[in-house]
């Protein structure tokens, strides 16, 4: 099951013998690191083992939110929605990014409950978020077949095209003199004294001080190889394109069983947040005790299971030297076989909301693996014990939208230069400082 196609974009082909900073990992914060460092006049090189945005950066939603985050995301979130707004100006290109509004639907009383709590803690930091009713609602769903009890509100939130966010950022940051390289794996890292020395990479070998690993998914395994012990999982997410139909909302919106999203082509992004799988694999019980109370949370949002994803990373426990090709070249971009059923079962839904998408048609269907943390909050931190190391990953499900934020704080770290906001919230020594696992409410 192909993913879905990104814009064409060039990268570089050479591979550099040294560089200030190495990225590794070619998605959306990855790219957007690149960007911000290069401005900043840094000599830096990026390592795609695939096609930089294939992963994740390309398979999400597509939303751009501060709306219904964690408290720790919000103040990153307001920031990179900054940047969103001059992003197109700054790369020269199309990243389809709209203020278009979102709604979080609601249908019970509950639903309203659970959103009257996260306004009450969003308000000091200065969101437009508000609880509107059912005809405001129906205002910003034209033809609604359905009278919902009302929603929770964000104008300044909006939307963005995920096959061409990436693509357009590499362009910028290549203009601005970073180096891009697609179809180079990174094997490993190499250390001197304790520091930073180099990457190993399929096509030869890097010197560098400083390293960004933004894999993704593909995080856990990379830092497994420096003894760095990252609790990260990953979860199995399905998304439906339509084919351009005329009406509908312009914004995005979400209930209890379908998602949707107007896309920039006419069409609409459809999906259902309840329907994610975690594909058990060795790290599910090398994490267990780390991820008990995300499970507690969850409740039915997110079922075990087994998948390709499961047997694949059973024969993929051991190390392997870095003169031989390991994991990161036999599986050059994870392409998970979606669920069908529970992404058609969202359309319906949504069809059966919305009338003007009675006449869409399903174009095409994929699924990607969300990088996950015990606390759904990602990883943006240097490391005390690997001077030079920078990890930037667990996103879980929200880098997209706070991608260009966080590639700006990764950019911060590695410059010293004064943070665009407070990283404690995102240190790495969360998990081993003895700090509770907290999860968000709700919302």
């Amino acid at each position: 099951m192909p993913g879905p196609t990104l814009d064409i974009v060039e990268t570089d082909q050479n591979l550099p013998a040294k560089a200030d900073v190495v990225i590794v990992g070619g998605g959306i914060i990855g790219i957007s690191t690149a960007l911000f460092l290069a401005e900043r006049g840094i000599d830096v090189v990026l390592c795609e083992k695939g096609v930089p945005g294939a992963e994740q950066s390309s398979r999400n939603w597509g939303w751009v939110r501060v709306m219904g985050r964690d408290e720790r995301e919000i103040p990153l979130a307001i920031e990179a929605l900054k940047i969103w707004d001059t992003l197109d100006a700054r790369v020269r290109g199309e990243t389809g990014f709209r203020r278009s509004g979102i709604l979080y639907i609601s249908e019970n009383e509950t639903d309203i409950a659970n959103r009257d709590a996260w306004l009450a803690m969003a308000r000091p930091y200065g969101v437009d978020s508000r609880q509107i009713g059912a005809e405001e609602t129906e205002a910003l769903m034209p033809g609604a077949n359905i009278r919902y009890q009302g929603a929770l509100h964000t104008p300044s939130d909006g939307r963005a095209e995920p096959q061409k966010a990436v693509p357009a950022i590499v362009a910028g940051a290549r203009r601005a003199g970073a180096r891009i390289l697609s179809g180079c794996a990174v094997r490993g890292i190499e250390r001197q004294a304790g520091r930073i020395s180099a990457v190993v990479t399929e096509m030869g070998r890097i010197e560098t001080s400083g390293v960004v690993v933004a894999g993704g998914a593909w995080s856990r395994l990379l830092l497994k190889g420096l003894g760095i012990r990252l609790p990260q999982l990953k979860v199995r997410n399905t998304v439906l394109r339509t084919s351009a139909v005329p009406g509908g909302p312009e914004g995005a919106g979400a209930t209890g069983s379908y998602a949707y999203r107007k896309r920039l082509d006419g069409g609409y992004t459809i999906a259902d947040g309840g329907a994610n799988l975690h594909p058990v694999v060795p790290d599910s019980f090398a994490f267990f005790r780390d991820f008990q109370p995300a499970r507690k949370a969850e409740g039915d949002s997110v079922q075990v299971g087994l998948s390709a994803q499961s047997w694949r990373e059973l024969f993929e426990i051991g190390a392997v030297p870095l003169d031989r090709p390991g994991a990161f070249e036999r599986h050059r971009v994870l392409d998970p076989q979606p669920d069908q059923h529970s992404v058609l079962r969202a359309f319906d839904a949504a069809r059966e909301a919305l009338p003007s998408l009675r006449e869409a048609r399903v174009q095409q269907v994929w699924a990607g693996l969300i990088d996950v943390t015990p606390d759904a909050v990602p990883v943006i931190s240097t490391i005390e014990t690997q001077p030079g190391l920078i990890i930037a990953t667990g996103f879980s499900g929200h880098g997209f939208g706070i991608g260009p934020g966080a590639g700006h704080l990764v950019a911060d770290l590695v410059t010293g230069q004064k943070p665009i906001v407070d990283p404690a919230p995102f240190r790495f020594s969360r998990f081993s400082d003895g700090t509770p696992i907290t999860i968000a409410p709700p919302v």
